[in-house]
Parts: structure tokens; sequence; C-alpha cells
């Protein structure tokens, strides 16, 4: 299939917002930046849910890091519920490696140990969001969820994505398309 006549439709480099009546309880009220969205599927970062049960200085404890300055300062997020023990970075552009991508201007994602270890010595990136596990879905899967009124599509900005007010991150989100996130439904199908 050709995509070029298509890409409208992939929204990689965008936010998707949780709408109100999303009845997966992983994702409600979640707002999520989409890393990747092609015809063979997608796979985006939870931007607002911070993890309670691991700090990053545990997590440098078990990747067995010398825990720097930095540290102690850095959030752990649940990035979705695929592969829950993997790390990811999503991080400002002025930080790169053979293994860093490019998502859209300005933001870029690694998921090696050398960058968690930069930022622990502060050296990292300007800004960042360290992720456990990511959301994904098949090919098409996102796209019928976004027919069933599941998602709200939105353009991406660097205060929402690295912003540190995670519990108003959904209403932030939805407000930066005009909308009143009290006047949505929380039935699919209705506004």
């Amino acid at each position: 299939m050709d995509t070029s006549d298509n890409t409208d439709l992939f929204f990689s480099g965008q936010l998707l917002i949780a709408m109100p009546g999303m009845l997966d309880e992983r994702f409600a009220k979640t707002v999520i930046y989409m890393c990747a969205h092609t015809e063979e599927g997608a796979m985006g970062l939870v931007l607002n849910q911070v993890l309670e049960s691991l700090t990053f200085p545990d997590l440098l404890e078990q990747l067995e890091i010398d825990e720097g300055d930095a540290a102690d300062s850095v959030p752990l997020h649940f990035g979705g519920p695929v592969e829950a023990g993997r790390g990811f970075v999503l991080h400002t552009s002025d930080y790169r490696q053979d293994a860093t991508l490019e998502v859209d201007d300005g933001v870029a994602l690694t998921a090696t140990v050398d960058i968690l270890k930069a930022i622990a010595r502060g050296y990292g990136p300007r800004k960042s969001l360290l992720a456990l596990g990511y959301a994904g879905w098949g090919p098409g899967q996102l796209d019928n969820e976004i027919r069933a009124n599941g998602w709200l599509q939105a353009p991406a900005n660097p205060e929402l994505i690295f912003g540190i007010d995670y519990d108003d991150k959904w209403e932030q989100a939805i407000a930066t398309l005009g909308i009143n996130h009290r006047m949505l439904s929380d039935e699919a199908g209705h506004a």
C-alpha cells in the first residue's frame, strides 16, 4: 500500500489523549506521546503516570550503575503495558547516540543503558522522561480505536511532553485543542 497519500493518518510526534470513556483502566486519563505510527503498527509512551514502586536510584542499583548527583530528581514513568521491564528515554534532541531515534523536531527516543549513565552523571539530555514499558498497537489497531472515539489527537509541545504537572497533564492536553474536558462525553461515539 502506498502511504504517500495517507501520511496525515499517522501520528508520530503527536499526542494521543484518552477520551473520558476509555474502557482500558491502564489508559484512563492518559496522555501518550506517539514515537512511531506506521501501517505496521504504533508505539508510544504514557506521559502522565509516575511509578511509585520504583525510583531512578533503585533502577540504577539494579543495573549496577553508579548513582550520580542528578539521580534523585528523576521520576520513572509507566510508559505502557508492553515490555514493562524495558526502559525508554524520551528526551530533547540535544543528546544523541547511534541508537537514538529522532521522533520529531526536537524530540528523540533512546533505549540504551548509556543514556541512563549520562543522566545519572549529569551530562544527559537537557530534558527527559524515563519510562518502563510502552503502549503498542498492531497494524490498524490504533486506527480502529481512534475511529471508535477512544482517543483524541493533539500536537505535541515540550511543556506537555516534559512538564512535571502530571496530575493535570490530561486536562492541559485537551485544552490545547480548545476543548473543555468537562464537555466531553464518557460514552463512545458521542461528543
